[in-house]
């Protein structure tokens, strides 16, 4: 039917509203009272009483072949990235394309349950078998019912580490992938990571397809793949298309250098995506103390006018052991690791989750407004600092006017001396 009302819903900047959903998309965006309930059927009404409606939420960086398989065959103990990747090497020796669309078909579900309506993934391409990329493939066809899902074709252990590896991508490609993906800072050498990168460009362009590479997932200060990237995107005019997954070294680049490379990345209008809960965990595990966060320069990137996104990367994973395919989790996690605790850290947190992700999806009318996709999220809160505050269960998620997940809050009750007082965590 594709038609539905939303009443007395809130945005995050506080506007009381009322949004009509009609053929998909949102027909009428009026101030709270003024929506035409009668004109809707019964069960295609939902009152947000006063709840916080946001635009449908975007995971712009997942790994949903590994996902679910934390602990098998053993735990990343040291927690860093290498062992994760040496973990992750042995699950797939086994891997089938059963096991992936099962396990990634559970988180894509866990996704939609919180308000996510499109994926960005990563494929291994190299495994031998493709196997990962031929269950990804499939899964966008499986799930098509609750988001859209995009495949980065993904060299997880190096585009030049072995002599089948580019091989691999390019047949990844041919696979029916949507983007081009590298790792430069998992080659051998400098020299490897910078051809690497030129390998991914080269692929993308010649398939007309966009980048997202993971690049300079790393504390050393001395991987500095992001800048050939930059130029290869400002070279290339291709920046619009180009994601730059990570980025985590530039938190211990010298200030002369970071200022240098920020803005190239600004220049060439290329993405940045960062990924809280597994940059958390995996960067500064080599230090004794002080100990580094990990995150990329979020703060002096943004006013430099690149956009950057949050991904949470990793459930249930070697790299990343926790996780319920929850945006909110991601933006909690930079919350408290990048310095964004403040009150107006809010509405940029928010910002990222919505708007920046939609950029780095290439996305357009994406947003609450008349025109757009008739697609959003009610929040159990009143507001976005509270849902981010207690990780908001998502009463509504509606996409393209049709409901895909609802969720009843649970209700609390502590038994005082006097009687039992119910607990509500709002504020």
């Amino acid at each position: 039917m594709s038609e539905y009302i939303v009443t007395n819903g809130r945005t995050v900047a506080g506007e009381a509203v009322d949004i009509e959903v009609r053929a998909g998309a949102i027909d009428r965006l009026v101030p709270a009272g003024e929506g035409d309930s009668d004109a809707f059927d019964a069960d295609r009404r939902y009152d947000a009483d006063g709840r916080l409606v946001t635009p449908p939420l975007i995971e712009p960086h997942v790994h949903l072949d590994a996902t679910g398989t934390a602990g098998d065959p053993s735990w990343n103990d040291s927690g860093t990235l290498a062992e994760g990747i040496e973990v992750w090497a042995e699950y797939k020796e086994d891997i089938t394309v059963e096991d992936v669309l099962e396990r990634a078909t559970q988180t894509v579900e866990w996704y939609a349950s919180h308000g996510v309506t499109r994926i960005r993934t990563h494929a291994d391409t190299t495994e031998p078998s493709l196997t990962t990329v031929e269950a990804l493939v499939e899964l966008k066809s499986r799930v098509s019912d609750l988001v859209d899902l995009q495949v980065v074709a993904f060299p997880q252990d190096g585009i030049l580490t072995d002599e089948s590896h580019e091989d691999l991508l390019e047949a990844a490609v041919e696979m029916g992938v949507d983007l081009v993906g590298g790792i430069p800072h998992n080659e051998y050498t400098r020299e490897d990571g910078v051809k690497s990168v030129e390998i991914a460009c080269d692929l993308a362009e010649e398939h007309d397809l966009p980048l997202d590479l993971h690049i300079d997932e790393t504390d050393d200060p001395n991987s500095r793949f992001t800048e050939v990237l930059a130029s290869e995107a400002i070279k290339r005019d291709i920046g619009d298309r180009v994601t730059a997954s990570h980025t985590t070294a530039t938190h211990s680049y010298n200030n002369a250098y970071a200022d240098k490379l920020i803005s190239m990345l600004a220049d060439s209008g290329a993405s940045v995506v960062t990924n809280p809960p597994d940059n958390s965990v995996l960067q500064g595990a080599y230090d004794d103390y002080p100990r580094r966060r990990g995150h990329t320069r979020i703060d002096e990137l943004r006013e430099a006018g690149v956009t950057v996104g949050i991904g949470h990367d990793s459930v249930l994973d070697p790299w990343y052991h926790y996780g319920v395919a929850d945006p909110l989790d991601a933006a909690f996690v930079l919350a408290h690791y990048a310095h964004m605790a403040g009150r107006a850290d809010v509405e940029v947190l928010w910002e990222m989750l919505t708007d920046a992700n939609a950029e780095v999806f290439g996305l357009e009318e994406y947003g609450l407004s008349e025109g757009n996709e008739g697609s959003l999220v009610v929040y159990d809160s009143p507001d976005g600092f509270n849902a981010l505050r207690t990780q908001a269960p998502r009463t509504l998620v509606l996409r393209n006017g049709e409901p895909i997940a609802r969720t009843e809050p649970s209700a609390t009750t502590v038994h005082r001396a006097d009687g039992p007082t119910s607990v509500d965590y709002k504020r």
